[in-house]
């Protein structure tokens, strides 16, 4: 027996004024409770003994026995002397009968007064209805707390995107499947840990305020911290800390943080964003692209218990081999045009022209390859597929390729057009290294905000000697994103960055 009635009337369809009067009746119900010396606000605990999921799974064994449920109000049919109502818990609903005869006159008469929202716990034992429907038959209600808020009606649920990520609070309650989705993020950073932990890695927290914007190119939030009368800066990256780490003996580690960017929001972008970077000794580019290749595939299959999924209308199955091609090649097979055969920076300015791609005056031939590959070669990468050996122009913290030296290497992950990773052979010579900085610092001087700063104390760092390492960050948000099929970042952002609303 589904019982459904006496449902809200759907809060965007309410005028302002039945609106409020229905907040003041909840207050009126409130004022009276607390006047009778009965306000649920003192209510202090309440015994789960079961959940919703756990009682229809366990019904064979449960029939006929005591629990204690408790939960958000989410419908009620009053019938007289005996009444159904349906209770959310954190794992799903479970219908109770409330009959005057088992709980007394009183108590029957308050449970009336209940509205939807309300969080009540409710004892009793387990049956079926005439119906099937497995039910708990109440012996004991009780307001635990009065909602004063009017809920979206539920089979409506909240439809307002913006309000949906400003009131997630709401959204969680009245869209079951946005729960599933955070429920998921939660298990895939679970995973990524087991199979980092797994392979001899060590999970490390480094510092979120640094005195030096660093491992990324990207313009960063300041900050001033007065008891040293400096500036500081919200860390744009986990890199330079966690290498100093391998410098200093731990050979694998890795850390899942909050890294922020003072960048524009966008369906992809979340000026606040959850990143992991991965750092083994001993090891290349190419062994890391086997070890992302490796975390995405065993996620997928731990988590979804496949790895076929689907996302933007595409089949994908992370379970094949991934695709492996260079940036130049790419941009050959998309473009038509080879950079191999590129001499200089004047013909790459000349070609972007002829092929109507902005570029700025400081841009050197790798920047403009770089240029091409984001016009041409991105949108056309829906399979799984690493980009390898990226100019040494765009990759200040990639070593070399010996037998390329104008290229490094580097490779992203792209999957729908979308990037997914990045990753090094990482620098280990501090005078190329230091260098890299200065150039720049000469950017940086010429007002490009995103460029690296020099750090000083990292060169010393790698003056003392790193191993040759392989490094690799993935965005975490993104990659729940793909395996959650969400469409912006901020259906896997509980609280996304929003603007505040004008008063």
């Amino acid at each position: 027996m589904a019982d459904h009635t006496n449902q809200p009337q759907q809060t965007a369809e309410l005028t302002q004024q039945e609106l409020t009067e229905q907040i003041r009746i909840r207050r009126e119900k409130l004022a009276q409770l607390q006047s009778e010396g009965k306000d649920p606000f003192e209510q202090t605990k309440f015994d789960v003994t079961k959940h919703s999921d756990q009682i229809k799974k366990e019904f064979e064994t449960l029939e006929n026995q005591d629990v204690a449920i408790a939960g958000r109000l989410m419908s009620k049919r009053i019938m007289g002397k005996a009444s159904f109502c349906n209770i959310q818990d954190r794992n799903g609903t479970m219908q109770s009968y409330i009959s005057r005869n088992d709980i007394g006159d009183e108590a029957y008469a308050a449970f009336k007064k209940f509205d939807i929202g309300d969080i009540v716990g409710i004892k009793g034992f387990v049956f079926k209805t005439k119906t099937g429907e497995i039910s708990v038959h109440a012996k004991e209600v009780v307001l635990l707390c009065k909602s004063l808020q009017v809920l979206p009606e539920k089979f409506h649920g909240l439809k307002d995107q913006e309000l949906r990520y400003r009131q997630r609070y709401v959204d969680l309650i009245v869209n079951p499947e946005v729960k599933d989705t955070f429920l998921k993020r939660s298990a895939i950073i679970k995973e990524i840990r087991n199979f980092l932990d797994s392979r001899g890695f060590l999970e490390v927290e480094t510092p979120v305020l640094q005195s030096i914007s660093g491992g990324a190119s990207a313009r960063p939030f300041i900050t001033h911290h007065n008891a040293m009368d400096m500036d500081m800066y919200l860390r744009i990256a986990l890199e330079l800390p966690l290498k100093r780490l391998i410098v200093g003996g731990f050979e694998r580690v890795y850390e899942i943080g909050r890294v922020f960017r003072n960048e524009g929001i966008s369906i992809r972008h979340n000026p606040e964003f959850t990143l992991i970077e991965i750092y083994q000794a001993f090891t290349n580019y190419e062994g890391m692209m086997d070890l992302t290749e490796d975390l995405f595939r065993t996620v997928a299959q731990n988590v979804l218990g496949t790895t076929k999924i689907q996302y933007g209308g595409h089949d994908l199955d992370l379970g094949q081999k991934f695709a492996r091609i260079t940036m130049t090649d790419a941009v050959k097979q998309y473009s038509g045009v080879d950079f191999d055969q590129v001499a200089d920076t004047q013909e790459a300015k000349q070609l972007a022209k002829e092929h109507h791609i902005a570029f700025e005056q400081r841009h050197e031939k790798g920047d403009i390859l770089s240029l091409f590959f984001e016009e041409y070669v991105e949108k056309n990468l829906i399979q799984p597929t690493f980009i390898m050996d990226y100019p040494v122009e765009i990759s200040p913290l990639s070593k070399k390729k010996a037998d390329k030296p104008g290229f490094t290497e580097r490779f992203e992950l792209f999957i729908v057009g979308r990037e997914y990773g990045n990753a090094y052979s990482e620098l280990n010579d501090p005078i190329d290294q230091k260098e890299r900085f200065m150039k720049q610092e000469q950017l940086r001087d010429a007002g490009d905000e995103e460029a690296s700063m020099v750090d000083d104390d990292f060169i010393t760092a790698l003056e003392y000697g790193m191993p040759p390492t392989g490094g690799l960050g993935i965005g975490i948000d993104r990659m729940v994103m793909l395996l959650t099929e969400s469409v912006s970042i901020r259906d896997v952002l509980l609280f996304p960055a929003m603007k505040p609303i004008e008063k």
